[in-house]
């Protein structure tokens, strides 16, 4: 009884039997107590095997897979337990070695090995597929990061050379712009002063046409005056003719008279000496009056030429008001016209100054955009620098033409 309480250990301790007596029952009690011997010594190993491999397990169970059943006992199953559960812990214990190398590795930026997952199964097989798979994105995660790098690098360079050169073309267009819009200030300027000076002209031409119409009147007055004194002239003539015909019939009249003076004797001779008088006045009233005619028909042909000279000037002045006012409708239309000219210089001068700011700001903008790619061309170098610290599968086959 005392044995299979034993057993069943619902003790600790047993009682051995009495083999005191030399007879048949003493002998069978020390036999018996031999075995029940054998079998606490036995018990006891297995506890202590089991409360190590407890101990162990608990252990296993925290992550410590170093550790291992150092008591050895009789019992052949619990020796198997053992080896399987050694086995288990070294299979295991390398296994997630061979996972924490890999990731020690990984944490070293080396990204070159795998893990060996021919020999795992389930869990193992997964974490052992995930650590692979983790490193597969890394490193197609750095191939991806070095291949932008490079290329990121070699943009921000072109990208630099181009801001360098729209920068340059920004500063000269800028100094071009200056210096055509200083030129079209001047030509602005210039342009308002033609814009003057021909309004002066006009007012010139204004005034000459003013002075034309005055001389057309003049000259018409001097040809009506020219025809009054033909008028007065050929009235002249006809007393001249009277005149001249008196100084005729006067000199016949003194003839007479001298021939009844002849006749008439002594006395007549007074009335001779009268008669001659009278024929001398008639004489010198004929000379006279031939005189008058010759002066007349002079003043005749002045007034004549008088007349044609005025007719001359007036259609002289006629073709020039034509002219002049002809040069006016040219004067006006250059002064709208150089208006206009203002006007548009004016729009491209405000067009320059505008496009001048814009080129500023253009300037400005290709300023900060070189800042920009600076430091994108440092960022792309620090990117490439950091991916080239790392190794990885198709580190050195990367170049700038490679797609990402």
């Amino acid at each position: 009884m005392p044995l299979d309480l034993d057993l069943n250990r619902e003790k600790k301790d047993i009682k051995l039997l009495d083999e005191s007596s030399s007879d048949e029952m003493g002998s069978m009690a020390k036999l018996v107590n031999i075995n029940i011997k054998s079998i606490k010594k036995s018990i006891d190993e297995d506890r202590a095997f089991i409360n190590e491999t407890i101990a162990v397990l608990s252990e296993f169970e925290q992550g410590d897979l170093c550790q291992r059943i150092n008591i050895n006992v009789e019992n052949p199953t619990l020796m198997e337990l053992k080896r399987v559960l050694d086995s288990m812990a070294f299979n295991m214990e390398n296994n997630i070695g061979n996972v924490l190398s890999i990731l020690e590795e990984f944490s070293s930026y080396n990204y070159m090995n795998r893990v060996d997952n021919s020999k795992v199964k389930s869990q193992l097989l997964d974490l052992a597929n995930g650590v692979n798979y983790l490193g597969e994105s890394i490193t197609s995660m750095l191939v991806e990061n070095k291949q932008i790098g490079l290329t990121l690098n070699s943009s921000a360079e072109t990208l630099l050379k181009n801001v360098d050169i729209l920068n340059h073309s920004s500063n000269e267009a800028a100094v071009s712009l200056e210096e055509t819009s200083a030129a079209l200030e001047e030509i602005t300027s210039t342009v308002s002063n033609n814009n003057s000076s021909i309004s002066e002209m006009n007012t010139y031409a204004n005034s000459v046409v003013i002075s034309i119409k005055e001389g057309h009147e003049l000259a018409q007055k001097t040809t009506l005056s020219m025809d009054e004194i033909n008028e007065q002239v050929s009235e002249i003539t006809e007393a001249i003719s009277e005149i001249d015909q008196i100084a005729f019939q006067t000199n016949i009249l003194s003839l007479n008279a001298a021939v009844e003076a002849a006749t008439a004797g002594e006395a007549g001779k007074g009335f001779a000496v009268v008669a001659q008088e009278v024929r001398n006045l008639a004489s010198r009233s004929a000379q006279a009056a031939s005189q008058i005619k010759g002066l007349v028909e002079k003043a005749t042909v002045k007034a004549n030429e008088g007349k044609t000279i005025s007719s001359t000037m007036i259609d002289g002045y006629e073709g020039l008001t034509e002219n002049v006012s002809k040069n006016s409708k040219i004067i006006e239309e250059i002064v709208s016209t150089t208006k206009e000219q203002q006007a548009g210089i004016e729009q491209i001068n405000d067009a320059i100054t505008q496009l001048d700011r814009q080129t500023q700001n253009n300037a400005i903008v290709a300023s900060k955009a070189k800042e920009i790619a600076s430091e994108t061309f440092d960022v792309a170098g620090k990117i490439v620098h950091e991916s080239n610290e790392k190794n990885f599968e198709g580190k050195d086959e990367l170049d700038v033409n490679t797609d990402v």
